[in-house]
């Protein structure tokens, strides 16, 4: 019987997740993703995906639809709520900072739990972002630099505050998926939204805000 190949896409997938998060993604051949999937023929992989670049889209789309939605999720909940800045009944600067950074946060954080490569996606997100060029889910992500931007601290946004948070966010969850499952996920979890909720917090200094006002 010829092979599936849906079957085959999806092992050559499984395969790449596994080694790209072990080894790193710049680390690993294709012929050692191909063999890892028990293909004997070293061109499956560029049949079924073209490039390494394309790979890692396939192995990044397992997790990321429903990593997206659920952030959705959390900022149409904040939307929802939310005043504008400043208005009366409108949320704080301190709680809507938190709930921004509960929205980054709590839907990646959710792959700890997930036994079918959540891990492994979070330990391969934390190689992109880290890039010089990072590679970031865009949709959400969008939408949620936008709702935090009238939070920030003034020279804040010029000074990239929101990446500063986001590099924290996914190089501490791929930090905690290193370790074995079985920790306080929660703990950690509410802990980093803490962190990230600082961040966007954080005050430029004078001597910043000076330095800043040099170079324009």
């Amino acid at each position: 019987m010829p092979p599936n190949p849906e079957e085959t896409r999806n092992r050559l997938i499984s395969a790449a997740e596994r080694l790209f998060a072990e080894r790193g993604v710049d680390a690993v051949s294709l012929r050692e993703i191909n063999a890892a999937a028990g293909q004997r023929n070293n061109t499956a992989l560029q049949y079924h995906f073209g490039d390494r670049a394309a790979l890692v889209r396939a192995v990044l789309g397992r997790h990321q639809p429903g990593v997206e939605a659920a952030r959705h999720r959390l900022l149409d909940a904040y939307e929802a709520g939310a005043g504008d800045p400043g208005e009366a009944g409108g949320r704080g600067p301190g709680d809507a900072r938190r709930e921004l950074a509960g929205a980054l946060v709590r839907p990646a954080a959710a792959k700890l739990g997930d036994p079918e490569g959540g891990r492994d996606y979070l330990r391969i997100l934390g190689q992109l972002v880290a890039r010089p060029e990072p590679a970031v889910p865009r949709d959400s992500m969008q939408r949620w630099r936008e709702l935090v931007e009238p939070w920030l601290p003034d020279g804040a946004a010029r000074l990239h505050q929101r990446f500063m948070a986001v590099r924290v966010t996914y190089a501490e969850l791929a930090r905690r998926a290193l370790l074995p499952p079985g920790g306080d996920e929660r703990l950690f979890t509410s802990h980093l939204v803490d962190v990230v909720a600082a961040v966007l917090a954080a005050e430029v200094s004078q001597e910043t805000a000076l330095l800043l006002a040099e170079r324009d």
